[in-house]
């Protein structure tokens, strides 16, 4: 079959007005031969884009102008039940091979879209190449893009219903935004234009909401192809630094959190601080940890020591004998701004590496 005769409707009718004939001549039911020649055509239908509603209406109008005239078939067998069950299997053949072929369009789609997606988020491919494959799924890679993962209790995948969800919650309310929801090591993950805040927010809303409780990561702006990548691993790395610094905030952004990256940067300066500085910690009675943690709540409370001591569940009495101690072991005043620098940078290197549960 030619291009152009794939592109007539009719083309799929090849045979179908014969069968009938013969079906009510003789009574007999489709051979294998022509069940699989229907099928056949149902697929190349499919693939040259036709409605299958349509196709179904055509092949309906086509029983109507081809009914038999005979009231029986040589068997005797009434010539409306042969006709109608041989107009049953054609169509049911045909039908079949359409939704096959769909199928097929539908596996090859995901597999090219789960590769695109693979190719752009560790920027494995040409970047001149990955973008012209990025305009087939909506994005335009000379633009800045964000990237959004979130992380729930479990791990999604494209199927998932909470993926279904979210994604049908953007579309409604965005439209063609040019966003891309997709799913990577169990996790969601948007992407949308950078100047398109309002996208990654209402996505961080949404996963936050299906998933009962997910954690949120919004990397920084980037641009172009490569752009995507660093986003993305930029809100990684902010997922990661979340459960280190046990911070409580469903949302968090690569961009409010731009200093513990600076801070890590040199692992062996942060390491040397932290022991040099908290290491005494270590000679009180039940460890480093406890007034480890009583240091952090003091900072998070902003140095108010009867918030820190209501966070702790002491009273401010115990807390005020804590950071005492805390000042006896290490030299360093939590109540001084001097010292305070010093002792609060030290506790987030602690948070960052681990320490005191892991040696450094």
């Amino acid at each position: 079959m030619t291009d152009q005769q794939a592109d007539q409707p009719h083309t799929y009718l090849t045979g179908y007005a014969e069968i009938l004939a013969e079906a009510a001549g003789t009574g007999r039911r489709l051979t294998r031969d022509e069940v699989e020649e229907r099928r056949l055509l149902g697929e190349r239908a499919a693939e040259a884009g036709h409605s299958l509603r349509g196709l179904v209406r055509l092949h309906l109008d086509a029983t109507r102008t081809s009914w038999p005239r005979s009231a029986t078939t040589v068997s005797g067998t009434g010539v409306t039940d042969s006709v109608l069950a041989a107009v049953a299997q054609a169509v049911d053949a045909f039908a079949e091979g359409y939704e096959r072929a769909q199928r097929l369009a539908v596996r090859q789609e995901e597999a090219a879209r789960r590769e695109f997606i693979d190719d752009l988020l560790y920027g494995r491919s040409d970047l001149g190449r990955l973008a012209e494959r990025a305009e087939r799924f909506g994005l335009v890679l000379s633009r800045a893009h964000a990237v959004a993962v979130a992380e729930g209790p479990e791990a999604y995948d494209d199927t998932a219903p909470v993926t279904r969800l979210v994604e049908s919650a953007l579309i409604s309310r965005f439209g063609d935004r040019r966003i891309l929801i997709t799913t990577k090591n169990g996790q969601l993950i948007c992407i949308a234009p950078g100047d398109q805040d309002d996208v990654l927010t209402f996505f961080a809303k949404q996963a936050y909401a299906a998933t009962d409780g997910s954690r949120v990561a919004i990397g920084r702006p980037q641009a172009g192809a490569g752009g995507v990548v660093h986003s993305y691993e930029e809100a990684l790395s902010t997922l990661e630094l979340a459960e280190r610094l046990e911070l409580d905030e469903p949302v968090l952004r690569a961009a409010d959190l731009l200093v513990y990256p600076v801070l890590t940067r040199d692992r062996q300066a942060m390491a040397d601080l932290v022991l040099s500085v908290l290491g005494p910690l270590r000679g009180a009675r039940g460890g480093a940890e406890p007034l480890l943690r009583t240091l952090e709540a003091y900072f998070d409370a902003g140095c108010t020591s009867a918030e820190a001591a209501r966070r702790l569940a002491l009273s401010v009495r115990a807390l005020t004998y804590r950071l005492d101690r805390i000042h006896q072991l290490t030299g360093a005043n939590p109540a001084d701004p001097v010292h305070r620098y010093t002792l609060q940078t030290a506790v987030i290197g602690a948070r960052l590496l681990g320490w005191p549960a892991q040696e450094i």
